[in-house]
């Protein structure tokens, strides 16, 4: 399979919730220049976050279990979001409901996505594509759901709860993100039943944000 059809194959799961958390905006109020700028900065990411993780890997920082998926991986992957969310889309004047916050942080999580399943698949097969795009692509859109939803409610806070929001938008994505690798990391029989469980509950979180911010988008 040539690069372009494989970057083809890698993009669709991504383009096609992306499309879905837009539609589901009632106030349709996102610039689609400032998605995609998001969706590309997802994609830029990737590489300071691969460089970082070859470099702990290499020199054996994280041995044990539970750091490599909380730190290594959930912890770098879901900081680097919200920090460029922060100093880019957070700013972004056509900003206008909360909801925005959910399709801006999508947009820059299947971004993210996007790119890693690409060289995902480059290295393990097609095969694995399927697999993926119902568990890791639909996870990260998933925790850019909830990052995005308490970032929509920090940026329209006038108080002291500004940073409390801000602060939820960075710790839930990277406990969800380290429970779900977590899981991943067991090989039993079993697990397959309780990860399917865990999807499950991440769409019923996700989906009530998403019901919640286009509620309280009426308040803006």
């Amino acid at each position: 399979m040539n690069v372009l059809a494989l970057l083809s194959l890698a993009s669709a799961p991504a383009f096609a919730l992306l499309t879905y958390f837009y539609l589901r905006n009632d106030y349709g109020s996102a610039n689609w220049k400032n998605i995609i700028r998001s969706f590309v900065t997802g994609m830029l990411i990737v590489f300071p976050i691969m460089a970082i993780q070859f470099a702990l890997t290499e020199e054996g920082v994280f041995t044990s279990r539970l750091s490599d998926v909380f730190v290594k991986t959930a912890f770098i992957e879901e900081f680097f979001k919200w920090f460029f969310l922060l100093v880019t889309m957070y700013r972004f004047k056509t900003w206008s409901v909360k909801y925005d916050g959910i399709v801006y942080s999508v947009a820059l999580s299947l971004g993210f996505a996007t790119l890693e399943n690409f060289f995902y698949l480059l290295s393990e097969g097609v095969h694995t594509a399927f697999g993926r795009a119902l568990f890791p692509v639909s996870g990260h859109a998933l925790f850019g759901v909830i990052m995005g939803y308490y970032l929509g409610n920090a940026r329209y806070m006038i108080d002291g709860k500004k940073k409390i929001w801000l602060v939820y938008a960075l710790l839930v994505p990277i406990f969800l993100h380290g429970t779900f690798n977590l899981m991943l990391t067991y090989t039993q029989d079993w697990m397959v039943g309780i990860i399917i469980l865990f999807m499950i509950f991440l769409w019923w979180l996700g989906l009530s944000k998403v019901k919640k911010a286009n509620e309280n988008s009426k308040f803006v």
